[in-house]
């Protein structure tokens, strides 16, 4: 029996038992916010003294205060002074166990190995990490197909509280954790582990799809499709390469995009150099993970275009190059700086430098890439390529690779408060205010924008009658201060109040 086969069975014996009982929230009614200023995720202008009266899990009526009659029996939340926002959207985030890296980061893999009997568990938890600062719909773009199904198909059900779920599994045409594709890993000497936890994760589409023949491509493409993904995401590009190399050839991309718009579904990629997006766009993909993200290269005015007229939506990183993640760059940088300054011609380097004759020398790529690196210039060309793509009014949103990560007990350094579910989102929607949005705008591509990726925007991001009850009620003004969508007085998902104190519901690596 592999490793598939054993982890399956084990989800299945643990569904029920991952998924019983979840005291947290009331269970979906006749709910009216009366008096609020509603604020609807379309980025029109605010409107107060707004009754909203939801019914089940939609939204059954909108209007004045005055003139909006409020069901009998219904709870009625007092909304003087608040303001309304539709429920947050993060379209690229990784909730599941996944291993390693792209340097075999060991308390990843000692993690997946200690907790992997409790693989839902802890996909739950990370989910309703999200939930817990009001981000009531994400999309996981790489993970453990398996438990994020059950993970999801739980939460529809009502046996579990977290936010509605899309799940693409493996990134098509890289392998697992461990391997050349995904973490620049030979597979030669890789344990036995390694190996079938990389299978796992993969579900049979892996590197082996790069040499497929279009017409082959298109029977693995249904037969992972048939394995219940709610949105496709390929490997335009390598992944952490240098140099970055171009995943699929255009006819392959073309079959990829075609077979997932067959089944109705959103087609996106990780391509991340100039080239390589180009291909992608141009294949038809619907979504592009990190954008900004381009080899160190900037993004051209020509791309921009490109992207901008075909309405494909930019989901980037806001959150890894803006507030507290930009703040340490910054510092980082200003000591590299130092130390470069001082290699290069400190007192004591021309002291002893008397002893030697000099040498001129012209610094090798190689010298000038580790300086560049160090200094952080990545950073600074992925923050100018996401202002000239907002610019250029493209349609953005966010997708902030938030990640579970290591467990406490075996990490070393605490993890970014960045790319910490939930937490991490609204930081990339305050983010987008640092890059030259107005805080309604950011709004909008933190919800609507967001459904829109999602492919469901007439479901949800907005605040209209009709659309299920994502909803936001905070206690300060978001549109004078955007750091005010933190103030959260109630979160209601699918028309059901969350108690977000009582999340997670089984704490293991956060707390309540």
């Amino acid at each position: 029996m592999n490793l598939s086969d054993q982890t399956r069975i084990m989800l299945l014996s643990l569904a029920t038992a991952a998924f019983a009982v979840f005291p947290t929230g009331t269970m979906a009614q006749t709910t009216a916010i009366v008096g609020v200023t509603l604020i609807d995720g379309n980025g029109g202008s605010p409107v107060s003294g707004v009754t909203v009266v939801v019914e089940g899990e939609r939204i059954l009526a909108v209007g004045p205060q005055a003139s909006t009659d409020v069901p009998s029996g219904a709870e009625v939340v007092d909304g003087t002074g608040k303001f309304l926002i539709p429920g947050f959207v993060d379209t690229n985030v990784h909730i599941s166990l996944y291993g390693g890296g792209k340097d075999g980061t060991k308390d990843r893999k000692e993690s997946s190995v200690f907790y992997r009997e409790m693989g839902p568990e802890l996909t739950l938890e990370a989910a309703q990490m999200h939930l817990k600062f009001g981000v009531t719909h994400i999309r996981d773009s790489y993970g453990a197909l398996p438990e994020l199904v059950e993970v999801r198909d739980a939460i529809e059900s009502g046996h579990a509280i977290g936010p509605r779920l899309q799940v693409a599994g493996n990134i098509v045409g890289w392998g697992g954790p461990y391997s050349i594709t995904f973490a620049l890993i030979p597979e030669d000497n890789l344990s036995l582990y390694e190996e079938q936890f990389s299978d796992y994760i993969a579900q049979g589409v892996g590197e082996e799809l790069m040499d497929l023949y279009p017409e082959e491509l298109r029977v693995a493409i249904n037969e992972y499709l048939d394995k219940g993904v709610d949105f496709l995401k390929y490997g335009g590009t390598s992944h952490w390469a240098f140099p970055t190399l171009i995943g699929f050839s255009p006819e392959a991309q073309r079959v990829i995009v075609e077979e997932t718009h067959r089944r109705g579904l959103v087609a996106e990629t990780h391509s991340t150099n100039p080239e390589g997006l180009r291909l992608s766009v141009e294949a038809g993909i619907d979504l592009i993970q990190h954008p900004e993200v381009l080899g160190g290269r900037e993004i051209s005015d020509a791309l921009v275009g490109q992207i901008r007229d075909r309405g494909t939506v930019c989901s980037m990183l806001v959150n890894t190059f803006t507030g507290p993640a930009w703040e340490t760059h910054l510092k980082n940088r200003a000591a590299a700086q130092e130390r470069l300054a001082a290699e290069a011609g400190g007192e004591q380097a021309a002291e002893w430098g008397r002893l030697r004759r000099p040498v001129e020398r012209e610094k090798t790529t190689y010298q000038v890439r580790r300086e560049q690196r160090a200094l952080g210039e990545g950073q600074e060309i992925r923050r100018r390529n996401a202002i000239k793509l907002i610019e250029g009014g493209c349609v953005v949103t966010l997708g902030t690779d938030n990640y579970a990560g290591v467990a406490p007990e075996f990490g070393r350094t605490p993890k970014p408060i960045w790319q910490e579910p939930g937490i991490g989102t609204l930081l990339a929607i305050e983010g987008l205010v640092e890059l030259g949005m107005s805080p309604g705008e950011a709004i909008v591509a933190g919800t609507r924008n967001g459904a829109i990726a999602a492919g469901a925007l007439d479901e949800f991001g907005t605040i209209e009658i009709g659309k299920i009850a994502d909803l936001l009620l905070l206690d300060a003004d978001p549109l004078q201060e955007i750091t005010n969508i933190r103030k959260q007085s109630m979160v209601m998902a699918g028309g059901r109040v969350i108690d977000v104190d009582a999340l997670p519901t089984k704490p293991v690596y956060f707390v309540r």
